[in-house]
Order: C-alpha cells, then structure tokens, then sequence
C-alpha cells in the first residue's frame, strides 16, 4: 500500500496504534449491528421477491416491494418496539447505550446488550490487531477481516446462514490483497482457499453418503476457504481442530444451562470464525508451535 512519508507518519501516530485502532472499532462495531440485524432480513425479502417473480405469483403478505427493501442505510434506525427514530446522540458507540441505561429513550424498552457487546468485542479485536500486526497501513486489512468474521459469526448463529454476500467478498479481498503483495503469496493464497473449501466440501459429501444427512451448510465451505486465502493452507488444519475445541466448550455450556435442543441445529460457522481469529492474532509460527510443527 502507498502513502507519502507524512501521512504514514500521521496514520502510524493516531489511527494504526492499538487505541486508536480500538475507536475505530467501536464505530466499527456499531454499523455491524446493523449488517447484523438488516442483511438476513434483506435477503430474506429479495429471495421472496425474486421467487415471486420467476413464478408470476404475487408478493406474500408482509413483504415490502422491491422499492420499499431495506437497506444497509435506510431507513434509519428505530426502536423496534415503540417505532422511535434513533436520534444521532442515541446513537454513539457504547456511550449511548450506557447513557440510556440500556433502554429505549421513548418507551423504555430494553434495548439488547449485544449491541455494546459487539462493539465492545469489535474494538478490543481491532486494537489486538494493532498489536499483533504493528502500525502499518496493511492492519487495517486485517481488521476488515475480523470485522468480516465478526459479523458473519453473529449473523449464522441467529440464522445459520452465512451469506454469500459476506463470505465471497472476503475471499476475493484475501486474494486480491496476496496479489497485490499486501499479505501472503498468491501462490498461498489461492491454494490455502482451495484447502479451506475442499476440506469441509469433502466432509460434507462423505457425512451425507454415509447418512443420507447433510452435517452442516455450504456457507461453511465457502468462509473456510476464505480463511484459507487470508492465512494460507497450513493454517486450515489448525482453524478446524480449534473450532472444533471451541464449539466442544460452547456444546457443553449449552447442554449443562439446558439451551441445547435436541434437533435444533448450532451452527458452526461462529466456531469456524473464533478459530480463525484465535490463529490470526497468535501468529502462524507460534500456532505451529503449539501444534509441535514448527
């Protein structure tokens, strides 16, 4: 990446140290909430819409006209309960939420703790960025990544979909970024994405021959291999045995507080994405350290 000496100087000094790293994810953080909360419910109403069309049926009731969708930005965002506009000083990262006690200004309502929390969670991955990967204009990249992950974790735990919408741009970034000489060589990258997504794709298919049942979602394969492009193919066997460490823990938490359900699917991706950060801020030699390879 080019910047001049001074701007470097000047992003080096603020932006890229790790605090002020962790405010820019605190911003971060608060517009994830919304791709959190609006895209599954923007796909869902373009999928209805498409499917309506292509079968010259009408739209089912409730859902919007194509020009009345909902957006990343518009319209702005409301208390779901009383239909309140948030006003812009209800709405600053943390802050507000604390100042409100965590309620609805207008009707009380209580407004969930998962959005400070991701915002919160949101920060400290970026300031970790920052520590691990020192101030240079490429951490922001890195910090797109785990914004990336952030928010296709929360999104496939609430739906367990992982949308493509999230998944393939990362991918391509990952390989556009080793292309252009800001992160792994192409050669790393483009056979790490094929690691990542042949790995789950083969487990998926001998699971479903073997029991008629699909194991898990295509969405997995597809964040996988964008994993496997920001971090190489070496990494990819230690992403999957750590998700599966971590989703053991969650599995188990789950089952002892009565939440796990019978029949009821957990999703993955979420594990998936808490191993690929755990692997992105140790560091590659020190995961295969850990893992007696290095």
């Amino acid at each position: 990446m080019f910047f001049d000496p001074a701007t470097l100087a000047f992003l080096s000094d603020t932006v890229l140290t790790p605090w002020g790293l962790a405010l820019l994810g605190l911003c971060v953080g608060s517009f994830l909430n919304v791709v959190i909360h609006r895209l599954p419910k923007i796909l869902e109403a373009q999928w209805q819409i498409d499917a309506a069309a292509t079968l010259g049926q009408t739209l089912p009731a409730g859902v919007m006209e194509p020009t009345e969708v909902i957006s990343l930005s518009r319209p702005r965002s409301r208390c779901p309960a009383c239909g309140h506009p948030i006003r812009w000083f209800e709405n600053i990262p943390l802050l507000s939420w604390l100042a409100l006690r965590g309620k609805c200004s207008a009707c009380g309502t209580a407004i969930s703790v998962r959005y400070p929390l991701i915002e919160l969670a949101t920060a400290a991955l970026f300031a970790a960025c920052g520590v691990h990967f020192g101030a240079q204009p490429t951490t922001l990249l890195w910090c797109g990544f785990v914004a990336v992950l952030v928010a296709a974790s929360a999104i496939d735990w609430d739906t367990t979909l992982l949308p493509d919408d999230l998944t393939l741009p990362l991918l391509w970034a990952g390989l556009v970024a080793a292309g252009l000489g800001w992160n792994l060589p192409l050669a790393d990258a483009l056979w790490g994405a094929v690691a990542g997504y042949l790995s789950l794709w083969s487990v998926y298919w001998f699971f479903k021959l073997a029991t008629g049942k699909e194991g898990m979602g295509h969405g997995d394969f597809k964040l996988l291999a964008a994993m496997g492009a920001w971090l190489g193919a070496p990494m990819i066997l230690p992403i999957v045995l750590g998700s599966s460490i971590i989703g053991a823990v969650v599995g188990i938490g789950m089952k002892l507080n009565s939440s796990l359900r019978e029949g009821v699917y957990v999703p993955y991706g979420p594990f998936l994405a808490g191993a690929g950060l755990v692997v992105t801020l140790a560091g590659s030699e020190r995961v295969l350290g850990w893992l007696g390879w290095a």
